[in-house]
């Protein structure tokens, strides 16, 4: 080889290996940091509540029974419509009851026919025994016998009162106004053969009755709302319905509470605690409640649940909170990132309390006007650098 070619080669390498210096030598740049929105922390009034799952019931609950025995002769009402107070509900074949108040009748007839007799009886053997034309034993004799009759009376008296009763018992009336449910035995049937037989319920729906849980805790915090429940009855609620429907609070500067039916909504009226339970539940914790809620249109029934919602007036003023998608939970613990001047992310560990729509009470942890980051939190690590932008109002 040539030293020409030799020098060429050489080249060639020299100038290859210059060109995977500097490639080698040449780095990628650092990403751009994440972009996050941020937000200061700020105090705010929230609206904190005490919930408990609630059971509706109806104010009254008249089971419907038939007293005697018989065929179930007809049913008047519609089932599951409104019936008012004294309504005929059914009725229960009737013959046997009528002919068992004539009989009663003719007793008491005989028995006061009998009586009269009796004291005739009476009235003359006294004027005989003094004249001395009978023995005082015979005077004896009629006045146990004048006893007897009138005894006879009364005993046919009560028994004509009883078939009456009876006989009124194959008309049934509703005891209430409200809505009767669906008749458990129809027409035709026999009913009072082992005992009064369930034919239906009628139940008073306005106002309608919640029963619910509070916790011993809440119990013992509030025990304002408990006091002079003696004085809370129905009537007295319905003048207060009034008060809660103009958004007023009720006497005794109570605010009711709310009702969140099953599909989440709010029901639109207000109602009131009237009644506790004598005492605490040991193996829950709870006592139970009682309260009412006006139900003019019916559309509450018995059975249904709800959430009852009170109003805490002990929390949630100017309080210091987050949105809650701002916090990063690990292994039960929280945190968020408050982002410095030089855009550095610092988790900083945070003590939480009650949230209300989407916000978070925190309690300690953060100073108010800090910044933290509010959304884009999957993004951040402690001492990451970030490119913060202000979050929009609402975020």
């Amino acid at each position: 080889m040539t030293s020409k070619r030799v020098a060429l080669c050489w080249l060639l390498v020299f100038v290859f290996a210059s060109v995977c210096t500097s490639c080698a030598e040449k780095k990628p740049p650092p990403p751009p940091p994440p972009k996050v929105l941020v937000s200061p922390v700020a105090r705010a009034d929230l609206a904190l509540f005490i919930e408990a799952v609630g059971t509706l019931d109806g104010y009254v609950n008249a089971d419907i029974r038939a007293r005697v025995k018989g065929y179930l002769r007809t049913q008047e009402y519609k089932d599951g419509s409104p019936v008012k107070e004294g309504q005929l509900l059914f009725t229960i074949e009737p013959e046997e009851y009528a002919n068992a108040v004539a009989a009663a009748r003719a007793s008491v007839v005989r028995g006061e026919a009998a009586k009269e007799n009796g004291q005739v009886n009476l009235t003359r053997n006294r004027a005989l025994a003094e004249q001395g034309l009978v023995s005082t034993q015979m005077v004896d004799n009629a006045v146990a016998q004048a006893a007897d009759s009138n005894g006879q009376v009364l005993a046919a008296r009560a028994s004509l009162k009883q078939a009456e009763l009876n006989l009124s018992y194959t008309k049934i009336h509703a005891p209430v106004s409200g809505i009767a449910g669906l008749a458990l035995v129809r027409v035709g049937n026999l009913v009072g053969q082992d005992g009064p037989t369930l034919l239906t319920t009628v139940s008073q729906l306005d106002p309608i009755r919640v029963n619910f849980p509070t916790s011993e805790i809440d119990y013992v915090r509030f025990p304002d709302r408990l006091k002079h429940l003696e004085q809370r009855d129905v009537e007295w609620a319905k003048k207060q319905f009034p008060k809660l429907d103009a958004h007023q609070k009720a006497d005794g500067d109570d605010a009711g509470m709310e009702l969140v039916l099953a599909d989440g909504s709010v029901y639109p009226h207000r109602g009131l605690l009237v009644a506790a339970n004598r005492q605490v539940d040991a193996s829950t914790g709870t006592i139970q409640l009682q309260a009412l809620f006006p139900n003019p249109g019916g559309s509450l029934r018995p059975g249904q649940y709800a959430r009852v919602r009170i109003q805490r007036e002990d929390q949630g003023k100017a309080a210091l909170a987050v949105p809650e998608k701002a916090l990063i939970s690990v292994q039960g613990s929280f945190s968020v990132g408050v982002v410095g001047g030089d855009n550095k992310v610092k988790l900083r560990t945070v003590e939480l309390g009650p949230s209300s729509k989407g916000m978070r009470i925190v309690t300690s942890g953060l100073n108010e006007g800090e910044r933290i980051v509010v959304d884009g939190v999957q993004k951040i690590s402690d001492g990451a650098l970030v490119s913060p932008s202000p979050a929009p109002a609402g975020i």
